[in-house]
């Protein structure tokens, strides 16, 4: 007796059938790759951004800063859990770094901590700017309305210590980013430089005149030579 498989199985299977393609070459999925240069993009732009509303002065302009940096915040977290999905469904590839004992270790530890920080950020973030009051909600990269936390009802003694916690934290987060995206980068420009492993080449996007080039020639078999690549 046949059995139906259950409602989205089929089509998680064919997104990891479409996925293979790309990480059975030891590359990360377009995809993969599109939400990790979106987030850090906008990693760095929230810690550049950080640092510039430090130097606003109390008032309108600085209060502006902070909802955009909030509704940023909100954007990352929501690319965070797809993010997150994205790699339960689709695993990423096994490249040179999966091959290196403690470093493949300390990669691992470094990605967990990674998404920490990308949740516990805007989390932080969301409970501070919901605990400075019963104001407008926030907006998802200023587009779509997002509520705030259900604080405004409870005593302003429990709303300043949420404040105070939920900043401390926050801070945290962002000492722990400080510290690790310059050691991500170090160790892929090792990877790349040094090693001459395939990680960075992995996480780059795949040109058209790449997989032109690396695409095999009509006509030619695997063993036969490409004449355009003949020398005289």
């Amino acid at each position: 007796m046949a059995h139906s498989d259950p409602p989205g199985r089929g089509l998680i299977q064919r997104i990891r059938d479409w996925a293979r393609g790309h990480t059975d070459a030891r590359r990360y999925s377009p995809v993969g790759i599109a939400f990790h240069w979106i987030m850090a993009a906008l990693i760095l732009f929230q810690l550049g951004w950080g640092w510039h509303m430090g130097s606003l002065p109390v008032g309108a302009e600085k209060l502006a800063g902070y909802r955009i940096h909030a509704e940023i915040g909100l954007l990352m977290l929501v690319l965070a859990t797809l993010r997150l999905i994205w790699r339960m469904i689709v695993p990423g590839p096994i490249n040179d770094a999966d091959r290196q004992g403690w470093q493949t270790v300390a990669s691992h530890v470094t990605q967990i901590l990674f998404y920490i920080c990308f949740f516990g950020l805007p989390l932080s973030g969301w409970a501070m700017w919901s605990a400075l009051g019963d104001g407008e909600p926030l907006r998802v990269a200023g587009l779509v309305p997002w509520p705030q936390m259900p604080f405004h009802d409870l005593d302003a003694g429990i709303q300043w210590a949420i404040l105070d916690w939920a900043e401390g934290f926050h801070w945290l987060f962002v000492a722990a980013l400080v510290v690790m995206v310059p050691i991500h980068i170090g160790a892929a420009l090792k990877h790349h430089f040094w090693d001459k492993h395939d990680v960075l080449i992995g996480m780059l996007p795949v040109l058209e005149e790449d997989e032109a080039r690396e695409a095999p020639r009509p006509g030619l078999t695997p063993s036969e030579p490409d004449p355009a690549t003949m020398r005289c």
